[in-house]
């Protein structure tokens, strides 16, 4: 054992020990992804009436134009790619339906087509991907249809995919009064409910035109966002709730009883898992009925779970299995031999599994891969010069200043965490009133400093000190009192969650530079400390030598990423948090972000080497540093929802969601900014390695309008 361990702990058998992990990891992922090659899948590209839309079409041995099968569209929601769709995808592929993973526009490798402007970003993706996947299915010869021309087609997604989900089955009636068939034969939405879609046409009209078809709603009773009562039924202490993030049955509002057809004068309670017999009411055109109502059957289910949570949950698949066996019945194909698999015999859990060990042997290839770099010629001279640890705090008052000041810097960004993300007003105004006394007591402590310095080096570096902390508050009154000016949505900058993590992150940084600023100035300069032993070499051959690194690191990680892609048909990712493949489009976003994460990669890297590099347990306590305090963010803001009912900051929707996939990235950034200056006796690798790696890890993560215009 002694002996393997010495081997993984050189960067050739850690080098080996990651191949083998994403080589394995990503075989067995594919392995399960194809149902055991029982179901190719492979990524298809086309043009839709708003745009090029891309996907993962899931096609079972056998079907065919010769053996059409009934075929599911599901798609993601904001933020997210076809592959969070990995759990209905595969489940429904094994028991012989055809399926496409649908990218919505502007996600993943889809595009909209036509410019959008700042502003309108939010009128576009939702409303026509569904409807535009189901005209292209619908017209694909393995799509099963009746005599009439109707097809036996579901539609479902997430969140925004269940928006436009539940529009694409109203586009489809509006377009069959017309065509006189139907396209979409069922439809189920997952996380959402009316009130985006209402947007669109009110809830009644909606219900009318799902007519006779089989529709279903996954309403989880912890959902950040939606299924929350209407302002009439809500209680006196349920409006004094400012958000939505609280425990919630969307079986008992109007609209969820609306929606199986039991009307506001209907006693009975309407049961979870049970399908109802619903008259859909008049469809109406400008007031004339163009329509009467038909009768369809509709389905709730109300899992005991939160909004991401959906994606990755074997009760919300096995009710998605239960659902299109029972849409579908009398209508599968003869040759669907597995379509009555029970809906608790699922496999997709397996495939996440590997994906993540592959996740893991990614993560594992980036150190030893730039050690073995650093022994080439150029490259190596990235290496400085060993740098001593800094001194650690002596006496009882040092040590107690020492704590409060990590214990500070891992809480001061998770309690400004909502402030910062959303920029609040409120908030923002404390803030810039409490950087301009920063920065009014750094110039009190500078000009008394210089004046009485006196020769003296101890008092000349108080002068010092204080200078560059009034930099830094004046840098902090700026982010804060032009708020709005910084990192805003715009053709250059289209990521608009992107933009909100580089806010926080700007943010973040001065804090920790000001703290770490002042403990140099105010305590460490008098122990002998100077700016060399924090790693802050200015050799520009070190820096330049020290990016390259980063840079082939980085990118030999991304094209065995590719590889795996390109031979496996599967990435690196476990649940919200992934390691994906980009297009261009989102490689020239990444370099726009990337100069602005440095800042915050550079100041991290410095503090976490100050602060932990001579400590026992120093790994633990930078992870503690760099992200303990949104970890129990987390804790507390869950912790209350599920305990109470209601979250400690009930209108922190999206913005706690963001931090599922934010933790990993700053947990795995801490270990790397420490490992890699354990290499160099500098910040400039890990700094450079975190901000290439993260920035494109972040830029292709999320919704991208690649076309805004002003």
């Amino acid at each position: 054992m002694k002996t393997l361990l010495t081997v993984f702990k050189k960067p050739t058998g850690l080098l080996a020990l990651s191949l083998v992990l994403i080589l394995a990891g990503s075989w067995l992922a594919g392995l399960f992804n194809t149902s055991f090659y029982k179901v190719d899948v492979k990524e298809i590209s086309f043009k839709a009436d708003h745009g090029t839309l891309h996907g993962l079409l899931y096609m079972p041995k056998g079907a065919g134009a010769d053996d059409p099968r009934p075929v599911i569209v599901t798609t993601h929601g904001y933020l997210n790619t076809k592959e969070m769709q990995d759990a209905p995808a595969i489940e429904m592929s094994r028991r012989g339906y055809i399926v496409l993973a649908l990218d919505m526009y502007d996600h993943g490798d889809s595009r909209w087509a036509g410019d959008i402007k700042v502003g309108e970003q939010f009128s576009t993706f939702w409303i026509y991907s569904q409807f535009d996947a189901a005209k292209y299915m619908y017209d694909q010869p393995y799509t099963k249809k009746d005599a009439d021309g109707n097809a036996y087609l579901a539609v479902s997604g997430h969140s925004m995919g269940g928006f436009s989900t539940l529009l694409a089955m109203y586009m489809d009636e509006m377009n069959a009064l017309q065509a006189g068939h139907r396209m979409i034969y069922a439809g189920i939405s997952v996380g959402a409910d009316y009130s985006y879609a209402a947007a669109v046409a009110p809830q009644d009209q909606l219900t009318a035109a799902y007519g006779s078809r089989t529709v279903g709603m996954i309403a989880g009773r912890y959902d950040e966002f939606f299924f929350n009562k209407s302002d009439e039924e809500k209680t006196a202490e349920e409006k004094a709730v400012v958000g939505t993030v609280m425990r919630k049955d969307f079986a008992k509002t109007l609209s969820g009883r609306t929606f199986l057809g039991l009307g506001a004068d209907s006693a009975e309670a309407a049961q979870p898992g049970q399908f109802y017999e619903a008259d859909s009411g008049e469809v109406k055109v400008d007031g004339q009925t163009v329509r009467p109502s038909q009768t369809g059957e509709r389905i709730l289910y109300t899992p005991n779970q939160t909004h991401p949570w959906n994606h990755f949950s074997r009760e919300t698949t096995g009710d998605l299995i239960d659902f299109y066996a029972h849409a579908f019945q009398g209508v599968t194909a003869a040759s669907q031999v597995d379509a009555g698999l029970p809906s608790g015999n699922q496999i997709w859990w397996l495939k996440e599994a590997f994906n993540f060990v592959a996740m893991i042997g990614f993560f594992l290839l980036i150190v030893p891969l730039a050690t073995l770099l650093l022994r080439l010629p150029f490259f190596k001279r990235a290496i400085t010069g060993a740098t001593a640890p800094l001194a650690k705090p002596l006496g009882r008052g040092q040590k107690a200043a020492y704590w409060i000041a990590v214990a500070f810097s891992a809480l001061i960004p998770a309690i400004l965490f909502p402030t910062l993300m959303d920029k609040q007003p409120g908030g923002l105004h404390a803030l810039t009133v409490a950087a301009i006394v920063l920065l009014a007591l750094s110039v009190v402590a500078a000009v008394i400093g210089f004046a009485r310095s006196g020769g003296s080096p101890a008092i000349r570096h108080i002068g010092i000190g204080g200078s560059v902390l009034a930099a830094v508050s004046a840098i902090l009154w700026v982010l804060f009192a032009q708020a709005d000016g910084i990192v805003p949505l715009s053709p250059f900058f289209n990521e608009p969650t992107t933009n909100q993590i580089v806010y926080w992150a700007l943010v973040s940084a001065c804090i920790t530079a000001f703290i770490t600023f002042g403990f140099y100035y105010f305590n460490k300069k008098r122990s002998g400390a100077s700016f060399a032993d924090y790693g802050i070499s200015l050799k520009p051959v070190a820096i330049i030598a020290s990016l390259c690194t980063a840079v082939a690191s980085v990118a030999i990680g991304y094209l065995l990423l590719f590889a795996v892609q390109a031979v496996f048909g599967t990435d690196f990712r476990l649940w919200t948090f992934a390691v994906r493949t980009f297009t261009f489009e989102h490689f020239v976003t990444a370099l726009r972000y990337m100069p602005l994460f440095l800042i915050y990669y550079f100041v991290s890297a410095i503090a976490l080497n100050a602060d932990t590099r001579s400590r026992k347990g120093g790994y633990l306590l930078a992870i503690f540093l760099n992200v303990g305090g949104l970890i129990l963010w987390l804790i507390v803001q869950y912790g209350f929802d599920f305990a109470r009912g209601v979250a400690l900051y009930p209108a922190q929707a999206l913005n706690g969601i963001l931090l599922f996939a934010l933790v990993p990235v700053l947990v795995i950034a801490a270990v790397y900014a420490r490992k890699l200056f354990e290499k160099t006796n500098n910040v400039w690798l890990p700094a450079f390695v975190n901000t290439i790696l993260f920035t494109m890890v972040t830029a292709a993560n999320t919704v991208m309008f690649w076309n805004l215009v002003r």
